[in-house]
């Protein structure tokens, strides 16, 4: 009798909690992470929106490359303006400093690693970096250990004691996503010998075939400035564009495709490692823009205009230029630059994006193929191939888009497709970064730029 009570009782008890839990009713999983996704610092926001993607105007090329079709692209925040100099010389210092703490941490490892949780005993192996230590880079007991990070002595010049460039490399981890979501049968690589192939067939017992390593050195190509241009004298840009601070606000040029899509990773890691107040969900992640989205956002909204400024001119009422290109016969100063200009010199697009056309061409996430168009789907296209170092060199093609301080104003029109490949740098090159909205759409007015650069 005794037993039959107990169990009457404990399932009134579940009944009661059933009750309390949306008295029965489904009500989906309760105490989630709160999300709330605030304006990104020096971001627009690009709303959602569909448009003619392709050429528009007479294909003066003839190349056929860019057929036009309607397409829809989802909301996005994109920076207003490119990654600068000061901006990219944070992730180069951040990745000096991870090394140096790593360095520092085999002889002070109680300083600069932490290899347990404290709180709750989970040990780590590797153990992560403690950047709650200062670290002196004078401390008589890590200069021997440190002064590895330094060039050489023997290829120093006037006993100048700089950073050793050529050791500052970024590691990180990605999940290739394209592999991972083929299904079995798809592609020219599979046989009973591939690993990807295999975990399919055996229903995914080891998802690791998919995550991949890269390790990439982070500083730009400085020298570029000379080799881009043979007989050119451009010694000074090659010493003084990156590391000087009069060029602190001055887009970053001399960086490739991987160093970009890296800086993108780190950039995330950066927010989802900073600490806040209050337990959010994690925002989306950083990334290059597709080549869509980016001809969606250098428009501003204007679907029929050749520029981003909404007309069919490269100069204003007044006859001033109003993007940082090559015009009239090779007047390179007619426009106020002869060289890259300080990032925002220009007006701003209807969208709040700064320089989408000319001073330094920008990257995208995509790899070019001529005959994209005829294939990519019509919502949100996108044609990404993550090449292999021993692939044909026409498969390591990376979008370029927006034309530069070089071009002609041609390359500055929002529908010119160009490439180059994924590991040259250039010094008309730079990048933006974007990020993916997490929600329908904003109810604020998008064409209100959060910030004017002067």
């Amino acid at each position: 009798m005794k037993k039959l009570l107990f169990l009457s009782f404990a399932t009134m008890l579940i009944i009661s909690s059933c009750q309390n839990n949306g008295n029965g009713q489904l009500t989906g999983v309760q105490n989630r992470e709160r999300f709330s996704q605030p304006d990104p610092y020096e971001m627009a926001y690009v709303p959602m929106g569909s448009y003619v993607m392709g050429a528009g105007d007479q294909d003066i090329t003839y190349a056929q490359l860019n057929a036009p079709r309607t397409i829809t692209i989802s909301a996005f925040w994109m920076d207003e303006a490119e990654i600068t100099n000061n901006k990219y010389r944070q992730f180069v210092y951040w990745v000096r400093d991870s090394i140096a703490r790593r360095l520092a941490g085999d002889i002070r490892p109680d300083d600069f690693l932490v290899s347990e949780n404290t709180k709750t005993g989970e040990t780590f192996d590797p153990p992560y970096l403690n950047w709650e230590t200062k670290l002196n880079w004078k401390d008589p007991d890590l200069i021997e250990t440190l002064d590895q990070m330094y060039v050489p002595e023997h290829e120093r010049y006037f006993r100048k004691k700089d950073i050793d460039a050529r050791k500052l490399f970024y590691e990180y981890y990605y999940v290739d996503l394209q592999e991972a979501a083929k299904k079995d049968g798809e592609g020219g690589q599979h046989d009973s010998k591939n690993a990807a192939f295999a975990n399919r067939t055996q229903g995914l017992k080891d998802r690791s075939v998919f995550v991949h390593k890269e390790t990439i050195n982070v500083y730009p190509d400085t020298l570029c400035w000379i080799s881009d241009y043979a007989y050119s004298y451009n010694e000074p840009k090659a010493k003084e564009y990156f590391s000087h601070p009069a060029f602190d606000h001055y887009p970053v040029v001399g960086v490739n495709w991987r160093q970009a899509n890296a800086f993108c990773i780190w950039r995330t890691r950066l927010l989802e490692g900073a600490k806040t107040k209050r337990k959010t969900a994690e925002p989306s992640e950083f990334r290059l823009p597709t080549e869509a989205e980016w001809e969606w956002a250098a428009r501003g909204g204007n679907s029929r205009s050749p520029y981003p400024w909404g007309g069919p001119y490269t100069t204003n009422d007044r006859g001033c230029y109003l993007a940082n290109f090559k015009p009239l016969r090779g007047d390179y100063a007619a426009d106020g630059g002869a060289f890259p200009l300080v990032v925002g010199h220009y007006p701003a697009n209807d969208f709040g994006l700064y320089d989408m056309a000319g001073n330094v061409s920008e990257w995208c996430r995509d790899a070019y193929d001529e005959s994209v168009s005829s294939y990519a789907w019509d919502m949100n296209p996108s044609y990404i191939y993550n090449a292999k170092d021993d692939d044909p060199i026409s498969l390591k093609r990376k979008v370029i888009r927006g034309g530069s301080w070089k071009d002609i104003s041609y390359y500055c029109q929002v529908t010119t497709r160009h490439y180059e490949y994924q590991d040259t740098a250039k010094c008309y090159i730079g990048f933006r970064c974007v990020q993916d909205f997490m929600g329908r759409q904003r109810n604020d007015n998008p064409s209100k730029a959060s910030r004017i650069y002067n």
